[in-house]
């Protein structure tokens, strides 16, 4: 599989990640809250979604031969360094790291209304990443 296929099946994954928590945003914060069942597959989902954006990265980095990164954050530091990701998108994705870090590391003191905050409103995060790399990856191809 060459790199633009692993970067199309990553943004596949990552666009379907997305719709099943599309498919959750509705809940209310009492009912999100109530049922650690809902609240596992958010979490979970939430990390599979920006693990797919840190995979993009890592590949289009090789790619390019760009830096190493130094984080995962760093990833999208570097994707705005080479103009891959704009500007106003790298903070944001580079929050995403670091909640992705501490979903995986610090997972026992999670606040639930932080990850709620995320599901209602940070999820065009995730579109406006996968925008970029299209975009990206139709400019090489001219």
């Amino acid at each position: 599989m060459d790199e633009g296929q692993v970067v199309a099946a990553r943004l596949k994954l990552l666009a379907e990640y997305v719709s099943d928590l599309r498919d959750l945003q509705e809940i209310g914060l009492d009912d999100y809250q109530g049922n650690k069942l809902i609240r596992r597959a958010v979490e979970r989902t939430l990390q599979m979604a920006v693990e797919a954006t840190l995979d993009v990265g890592h590949h289009l980095i090789a790619a390019g031969q760009y830096r190493s990164p130094g984080s995962n954050a760093d990833v999208f530091v570097i994707l705005g360094e080479q103009g891959v990701l704009p500007q106003d998108l790298v903070p944001r994705l580079v929050g995403m790291a670091r909640f992705r870090n501490l979903l995986v590391h610090d997972y026992a003191r999670l606040d639930d209304a932080l990850i709620y905050n995320i599901l209602r409103h940070r999820l065009g995060d995730f579109d406006d990443f996968a925008r970029a790399i299209a975009a990206y990856l139709e400019n090489l191809d001219r």
